[in-house]
């Protein structure tokens, strides 16, 4: 659990292409208390993000339209949202992708299929910040 954080104070916006993997991190994080946003992709993410201002966002890499480092690099260019902790969500492992993360300003990377563990441990090593 994410005492510290106090959980239900605090929104987590998970943008993901696939419906699977928002899912099961909608369920991950509702129960361990957090409130939810969900978006499907970077431009209905960048919508969602002003309205609901979440603390947390993760943020799938390969997504249609508008992939997840042009959605990071669009979430740090606004100053509002600079030091809002994004965390890159990707099928891949690889050095490359990790390093392409940091550039765009991303915190942290989570290599997919997540744990829910691995999902709160992202959060608790930002959210308190």
């Amino acid at each position: 659990m994410v005492n510290e954080t106090a959980p239900g104070s605090i929104k987590i916006l998970v943008i993901d292409d696939s419906n699977t993997i928002r899912r099961s991190a909608e369920m991950y994080l509702r129960q361990a208390g957090f409130d939810v946003i969900l978006a499907e992709d970077g431009f209905d993410a960048l919508a969602k993000i002003s309205d609901h201002q979440p603390r947390v966002i993760f943020v799938d890499i390969m997504m249609p339209r508008l992939d997840g480092y042009q959605t990071c690099a669009l979430i740090k260019k606004n100053a509002k949202f600079r030091a809002t902790p994004v965390v890159m969500l990707s099928s891949k492992d690889g050095l490359f992708d990790r390093a392409r993360g940091r550039i765009v300003g991303s915190e942290h990377y989570l290599t997919k299929p997540f744990t829910k563990d691995e999902l709160l441990g992202a959060i608790r090593g930002h959210a308190s910040r």
